[in-house]
C-alpha cells in the first residue's frame, strides 16, 4: 500500500486527477482486502463527493491517440485466461511466479530499501507465448492489459513517433495496469545502426527515459521476435529476462494431450502413437501446434462418415498439409504416412486411399532401399 500512497501523492503534486483517483481506489480495495473495510468505506466516501465522474480500472480516462491519423494507439483489455491451459516448460513457470511474487510484495522489497520495478523482457520465435504471458500476467493480478502494437506506432514523422511513446507510457502511468509492448524492435534498435536516420537514435533514447520513469506500481512487458536488433542499453532497463523457445519434445507431448483430452481419439490411448504424433511436431511453435490439432478436430467432426473418432491418420495428415503448405500429391502423402508407421488397411480405411496404389508405393519404397 506504500506504492500507492506514494503515486496518489504524485497525482496531487501534478495536479493529475485521473492518477490520483485511481490509485486511491485501488488503496481502498487492498485495504477492504486486509480486513480494514471502515477506511476502505472512508476513502470510498471521499471519491464519491467528489464532483465529476469517477475514473476506475473499469472506465479508463481518454485513450491517447496518433496526432496524424487521430487513430487510437493502444488497446485496453481485461483477460480472462486459464493459465493452466497455456503448456509452457518448467523454467519458464518458475520465472514467471517469481515476478508474480515479486510484483505482490513491492512494498516488502521498497521498506527493504530495494528497487520495486516490474519490468519483462520476452524474446523468442513468433507463436511461443509472449502474447499469453502478458494476459497471463494481467489477470492473474487482476490488472487491466494496456497493449501498444508498436509496429503501427512509427509515423511517417519521427518526431511524431516519440510523441507517441510518450502518451503510452503517460496514459498507462494514470492506473496500475499491465503496459504491454509488442513489436518491441521497430522502437528499440541499435542506435549505432549506420541505415538508421538521426532521429530514429532520438526515438530510442525517448523510449529509454520513458522506461527508466514508468510506475513501478505497474508491469512493463515487452516482446521481439528479434532480440538481436535491440540496442545494448534497453536489455539493462529490464529486470526479467525470458526466452521462449520453441518447445520441447516434453512440452509438446502435454500440449497434445492437453488439448485432446477432452476429444474421443485414437491417439492418447497409445504411447507408440503419442510418440510419433510428438516427433512430427518436433519443431513448430505452441501456436502452430494448437492450429495443427484443432485442424485435425474440425476435419473430424465435418467428416461426411459421421466419424467421431479423431485418428492418427488425420492429424498426421494434418501435419503433413501443413508442412508443405497444401502443396503436394497423393504418394507424397502415402510415403509420409507408410513411414511413419500406417499400415495399408488402416491408410485404406481411413484416408480412402486405393489399396493398390497403398501397396505399389509401398513397393517402390522397399525397392529404393534394396538398392541402396
Amino acid at each position: 500500500m506504500v506504492t500507492e500512497i506514494i503515486k496518489i501523492i504524485e497525482g496531487g503534486l501534478n495536479q493529475d486527477i485521473h492518477k490520483v483517483l485511481n490509485y486511491a481506489s485501488v488503496l481502498a480495495c487492498n485495504l477492504e482486502k486486509e480486513g480494514d473495510a471502515v477506511f476502505a468505506r472512508r476513502i470510498r466516501n471521499a471519491l464519491k463527493n467528489q464532483h465529476g465522474s469517477l475514473a476506475t480500472l473499469d472506465s479508463l480516462s481518454s485513450k491517447p491517440v496518433d496526432s496524424e491519423t487521430r487513430m487510437d494507439i493502444v488497446e485496453i483489455s481485461h483477460p480472462s485466461i486459464q493459465d493452466d491451459h497455456i503448456i509452457f516448460d518448467k523454467y519458464t513457470h518458475e520465472v514467471l511466479e517469481t515476478f508474480l511474487t515479486a510484483y505482490r510484495k513491492r512494498d516488502d522489497l521498497l521498506s527493504a530499501g530495494l528497487s520495486a520495478r516490474s519490468t519483462l523482457l520476452l524474446y523468442g520465435p513468433p507463436g511461443c507465448g509472449k502474447t499469453s504471458i502478458a494476459k497471463i500476467l494481467a489477470e492473474r493480478l487482476g490488472l487491466p492489459l494496456i497493449t501498444a502494437r508498436l509496429d503501427g506506432l512509427v509515423s511517417s514523422l519521427l518526431g511524431s513517433t516519440a510523441k507517441n511513446i510518450r502518451k503510452i507510457f503517460e496514459f498507462a502511468s494514470q492506473q496500475p495496469c499491465v503496459l504491454f509492448l509488442d513489436e518491441f524492435d521497430v522502437v528499440a534498435k541499435l542506435r549505432d545502426d549506420k541505415n538508421e536516420l538521426g532521429e530514429l537514435k532520438r526515438v530510442v533514447n525517448s523510449l529509454i527515459q520513458n522506461v527508466d520513469e514508468f510506475d513501478n506500481a505497474s508491469i512493463l512487458v515487452a516482446a521481439t521476435n528479434h532480440h538481436e536488433m535491440l540496442d545494448p542499453a534497453i536489455w539493462r532497463r529490464f529486470n526479467t529476462i525470458l526466452e521462449l523457445p520453441l518447445p520441447d519434445m516434453d512440452t509438446i507431448a502435454s500440449l497434445v494431450r492437453l488439448v485432446l483430452q477432452g476429444q474421443n481419439n485414437d491417439i492418447l490411448t497409445s504411447a507408440k502413437r503419442t510418440r510419433i504424433i510428438t516427433k512430427e511436431l518436433n519443431g513448430l511453435s505452441h501456436s502452430t501446434i494448437r492450429t495443427i490439432l484443432s485442424n485435425a478436430i474440425r476435419q473430424t467432426v465435418l467428416s461426411p462418415n459421421n466419424n467421431t473418432v479423431l485418428s492418427e491418420c488425420t492429424l498426421l495428415k494434418e501435419i503433413f498439409m501443413y508442412k508443405h503448405h497444401s502443396m503436394c500429391n497423393d504418394t507424397d502423402l502415402i510415403i509420409y504416412m507408410l513411414k511413419n508407421g500406417i499400415s495399408h488397411l488402416r491408410l485404406h480405411d481411413k484416408l480412402q486411399f486405393p489399396l493398390r496404389l497403398i501397396r505399389n508405393i509401398s513397393s517402390t519404397i522397399h525397392e529404393r532401399r534394396n538398392e541402396k
